[in-house]
């Protein structure tokens, strides 16, 4: 069984993102850039499949620049077996980026494909739903538990109301959330074996994908600032500020 992973490059979840002075973008300058959390719980529920003998083949996927590589060689240091970059410096939005995803999946003809529920930077959670929709597969998004047997995935999902179980017949994609697992540390000897796995380079146009931005970003701000909190002596005076000053009651 041959498993396609999703991996993207992401500013670090331990950095404070800031604006650009101009307040046209976000400002990457000199920023620690690594593997979305959520797309680096897929890589490790593939390989997890690959040790259990279930997956013969992990194939970490990533749309995005020529940066994108440095993930793509982390992937492979956590246990994918080989890594495709569709290389583009344009914006991409989850549409482009479900297109390029659906492209390589025809070329390879996966069973499972893997993905993070969303991205840390964009937060749209998209991707792997309009992905479903393009390729005519099954889905099951929030994934907190995977089991794989007989041609078919049972997903535990997170919804409001508790837990869904779900199956799913082959091939479907599955967007892992935070509980799914807990992703290894990858170990320098696997990071040199990394450096000689295989990276293939593609790109939009190679694949016939339209990755013309549909959406324009028109600037980008910190959000304000709360202010700071004040102590009331007694309830009469909480109700009297609440009333009058916030007017929410």
């Amino acid at each position: 069984m041959k498993v396609l992973v999703a991996v993207k490059r992401v500013v670090d979840y331990n950095v404070k993102v800031r604006p650009k002075s101009d307040g046209s973008d976000v400002d990457l300058a000199n920023v620690k850039m690594s593997i979305n959390p959520f797309c680096e719980i897929a890589v490790e529920e593939a390989v997890r499949l690959a040790e259990k003998g279930i997956a013969t083949e992990v194939v970490a996927v990533s749309v995005g620049s020529q940066q994108s590589q440095e993930q793509l060689r982390t992937a492979l240091a956590l246990g994918a077996d080989r890594a495709i970059l569709v290389e583009t410096d344009a914006a991409l939005e989850p549409l482009a980026i479900a297109k390029c995803l659906k492209a390589v999946c025809d070329s390879e003809s996966p069973d499972l494909i893997l993905m993070g529920k969303q991205a840390i930077d964009g937060d749209n959670n998209q991707t792997g739903q309009m992905l479903s929709a393009l390729l005519g597969c099954s889905q099951a998004t929030f994934a907190s538990e995977l089991s794989v047997a007989d041609g078919k995935a049972t997903v535990v999902r997170e919804v409001d109301g508790g837990l869904q179980t779900v199956e799913l017949s082959l091939p479907a994609i599955v967007t892992s959330d935070l509980r799914l697992n807990e992703p290894r540390y990858a170990s320098l000897p696997n990071i040199m074996k990394a450096k000689r796995k295989p990276l293939d380079v593609t790109n939009p146009a190679d694949l016939g994908v339209d990755v013309t931005a549909r959406v324009s970003l028109l600037g980008v701000e910190l959000p304000a600032e709360r202010q700071a909190g004040i102590k009331v002596e007694d309830v009469a005076m909480l109700v009297d500020k609440l009333k009058n000053e916030a007017k929410v009651i």
